[in-house]
């Protein structure tokens, strides 16, 4: 296994169960650290992804008050990578206005290495201007979008902002770590 550390991101979305399925991947390459928002533990547990990689997940950031250097801080440090799986039109709002009020978004104003976010939305989320404003700030500061797609989703709409497929993330994770 690599020793290379991935934090993987998890919003809330009904695509966050094929996060489940990237980070037991994942895990079989590389070290991972999930941070979930609130709204992502609505659709998949903490317990799952603690199992899939073998830590314990951060779901908020007052968790362990004893240690004395704040996790995000520490994380930013040893991360090689970080990646938000699925990435919701909510969390696109607040990394591109520097908004830090949960674990994710916090750690995501702190990291400066590379960010790659897997879109997941109703189309017409990802078409509202918006939506389409913050995806151009974070793609100018270097963030790398892995889709979406065009599909159905979730809600029974057709059109772009379908989350691509995990093997289709893992590639581009491979290439972006290396």
């Amino acid at each position: 296994m690599n020793s290379k550390l991935i934090v993987l991101g998890v919003t809330g979305s009904i695509a966050a169960f094929k996060a489940a399925d990237l980070c037991s991947k994942l895990a079989r390459e590389f070290e991972v650290q999930v941070i979930m928002t609130e709204n992502a533990c609505r659709f998949v547990t903490p317990v799952t992804f603690r199992t899939l990689s073998r830590r314990p997940v951060i779901t908020t950031l007052w968790a362990d008050e004893s240690l004395w250097r704040p996790r995000h801080v520490e994380l930013a440090d040893e991360a090689a990578l970080f990646a938000v799986v699925p990435a919701t039109a909510n969390f696109f709002a607040k990394a591109a206005n520097g908004i830090a009020d949960d674990a994710l978004t916090t750690f995501a104003a702190t990291y400066g290495g590379k960010h790659i976010y897997a879109p997941a939305m109703n189309p017409r989320m990802w078409a509202h201007p918006a939506c389409v404003a913050n995806v151009q700030t974070l793609r100018e500061r270097g963030a790398i979008f892995a889709g979406p797609a065009d599909g159905s989703v979730a809600c029974g709409a057709g059109g772009r902002g379908r989350m691509i497929e995990v093997p289709e993330i893992m590639e581009i994770i491979r290439k972006e770590i290396n």
